[in-house]
């Protein structure tokens, strides 16, 4: 049961992963990041395919097993068991996999010397048009975009 547990929060905790440009994971707060000025050209909506780590597939299996083994006796209760843990397997992978998946966008950006760019990131509280003025903000192999703000001369 406590296996069960374990299982069963490793799969939730997995489902709390974003690609969101909201959210700056720990890793990348107070490191200099290198920025970019750019234009977006063209922007899709896209899906970010959850993951497949093992771990529904692995709960699910465990809880089908139990519960198809506890469903009767003998060998027929072994082999409801069996049934339950493939049944309770898959269900649990197409569970973790659509938990996991998010609604994303893809920005194609030109840079001001006309290289061409495109970013896969999540939907954040920014939306894009074609004409936007943005800066590609890079951390390590991470790159997401924001929207260039306007600075005004002091006088």
């Amino acid at each position: 049961m406590k296996a069960l547990a374990t299982l069963v929060l490793a799969a939730a905790l997995a489902a709390c992963t974003t690609t969101s440009p909201d959210v700056v994971q720990r890793g990348d707060a107070n490191r200099l990041s290198s920025v970019q000025d750019a234009v977006v050209i063209n922007v899709r909506p896209v899906v970010v395919d959850g993951t497949q780590s093992g771990v529904g597939g692995a709960a699910g299996a465990v809880v089908g097993g139990v519960a198809g083994s506890g469903a009767s006796g003998g060998k027929t209760g072994a082999v409801v068991g069996v049934i339950g843990a493939v049944v309770g397997a898959v269900v649990g992978n197409a569970i973790e996999r659509g938990t996991t998946s998010e609604a994303a966008v893809e920005i194609m950006v030109q840079l001001r010397n006309g290289e061409r760019r495109a970013i896969v990131q999540a939907q954040g509280g920014e939306v894009f048009q074609p004409g936007d003025q943005v800066v590609l903000v890079s951390t390590g192999a991470t790159t997401r975009v924001v929207r260039a703000q306007s600075v005004q001369p002091r006088s």
